[in-house]
């Protein structure tokens, strides 16, 4: 597992084995950047179920002005906190939250983010109830962009109320999901 692009171009990261942990494969990592190419820059992102990081870490090394990294377990902070230091990205451009992802949903600042990044466990099917939280609390901005990571037979809606699927991605057994929210003057 490497940062592919940017500042930290070709670094490698820190891993772990773990049932709730699977990284995103590099070459998922790269379509999806390849993807987000101009939403990057400056954009205030938060890399949700963060695993090792690597998500957010990426979004810093192309340009993203800060990441908030959201995990419940202990393990996945830590390689996140050690990923961060070895590549010594300073301490202003993150955010590290140790918190159940739906309860920091409810707990966050409304318009904060212009991209979120979700990979939850594959062990649960939470794709579709993360998309139902994300609109029932409306704490995305206007066309902010969600990225949920999950296996290609799980449920999801092509609509949440004002969040709508833009773009969809099959890379084996897993997809990956565009969402986006649309602007009150906007029509999907």
């Amino acid at each position: 597992m490497r940062v592919i692009s940017g500042l930290y171009r070709g670094h490698h990261l820190k891993s772990f084995s773990a049932d709730h942990i699977r990284p995103t494969m590099d070459r998922v990592k790269e379509s999806l950047f390849n993807i987000l190419q101009n939403d990057v820059e400056d954009a205030v992102v938060a890399d949700l179920f963060c695993g090792t990081g690597s998500l957010g870490i990426e979004a810093l090394s192309r340009g993203a002005k800060h990441v908030t990294f959201v995990d419940l377990h202990p393990k996945s902070l830590q390689i996140t906190t050690e990923n961060l230091k070895l590549l010594k990205i300073p301490e202003s451009s993150y955010k590290i939250v140790k918190k159940d992802v739906f309860r920091w949903f409810a707990a966050s600042v409304p318009n904060e983010f212009s991209i979120v990044f979700a990979d939850p466990p594959f062990t649960e099917k939470w794709a579709d109830k993360i998309l139902q939280t994300v609109e029932q609390t409306q704490f995305l901005q206007d066309n902010c962009v969600f990225i949920i990571e999950a296996i290609k037979q799980e449920k999801l809606e092509k609509i949440y109320g004002s969040i709508f699927c833009e773009d969809l991605r099959d890379f084996g057994d897993k997809s990956l999901s565009f969402f986006r929210k649309k602007a009150d003057n906007d029509s999907a």
